[in-house]
């Protein structure tokens, strides 16, 4: 199984950015996919989750973050618009799945993905 994100770089404050991530390989099925995010000397953060259409996001994004998820294609995404510079951060892309012949739903992380906002 593997996490893979896309979609990272450099935008200036007020812009949008739209990440993507993909979950492939030997999945059965997929409990639920989220965003999570590590600025420098911080520990990392959840960014917003969905589970079932539900979706949670942290307080900092609300309003401006948005997370989809597209069951049949083992995918999400997430826009980002109004970035603010405090926003920058390697994003990391996470899936609560189950995989073939495992009983038990398993968390796999994506490598990350890098996110700049400017000033």
């Amino acid at each position: 199984v593997r996490v893979v994100e896309s979609g990272g770089g450099l935008v200036q404050a007020g812009g949008s950015l739209r990440l993507s991530c993909a979950a492939s390989g030997s999945i059965f099925s997929i409990n639920a996919m989220g965003w999570y995010r590590q600025a420098p000397g911080k520990q990392r953060e959840l960014v917003a989750t969905i589970s079932s259409g539900y979706t949670n996001y942290a307080d900092s994004v609300k309003g401006r973050f948005s997370i989809s998820m597209d069951n049949a294609k083992n995918t999400a995404s997430l826009q980002m618009d109004s970035l603010k510079p405090e926003d920058t951060a390697v994003y990391y892309c996470q899936a609560d799945l189950k995989p073939y012949g495992i009983t038990t739903y398993h968390i796999f992380w994506g490598q990350g993905t890098q996110v700049t906002v400017s000033s």
